[in-house]
């Protein structure tokens, strides 16, 4: 399950786990390296394959991309603009964090 971070206001950060629907035909490729050294070079291509509140993301493109070998991959970039912005931009608390649940 990758990691979508968005900034927030004041330098606080939110981290959703994310699903990466990705094609079929990756999955064997994507299993051979996840606990071999070549992990941290992985990329993923595919979309979101749920929602994120408040931005109602599904199914943008996005790449999934490993930023520390212990982790699952981060979602770096996207074609999509509303998911770039989400990526780049820095967001009100109240207008995200109202959003996840209890």
């Amino acid at each position: 399950m990758p990691h979508l971070r968005t900034r927030l206001d004041d330098g606080y950060q939110v981290t959703f786990g994310v699903w990466l629907g990705i094609h079929p035909e990756r999955l064997p490729s994507t299993f051979a390296v996840w606990w071999e050294p070549e992990y941290v070079d992985l990329r993923l291509d595919g979309v979101l394959a749920n929602s994120i509140e408040p931005w109602e993301l599904f199914p943008a493109p996005a790449t999934a991309t490993v930023r520390d070998p212990e982790e699952t991959p981060y979602v770096t970039a996207s074609s999509d603009p509303l998911l770039a912005e989400v990526l780049t931009s820095t967001w009100p608390h109240d207008q995200v964090l109202p959003h996840l649940p209890a």
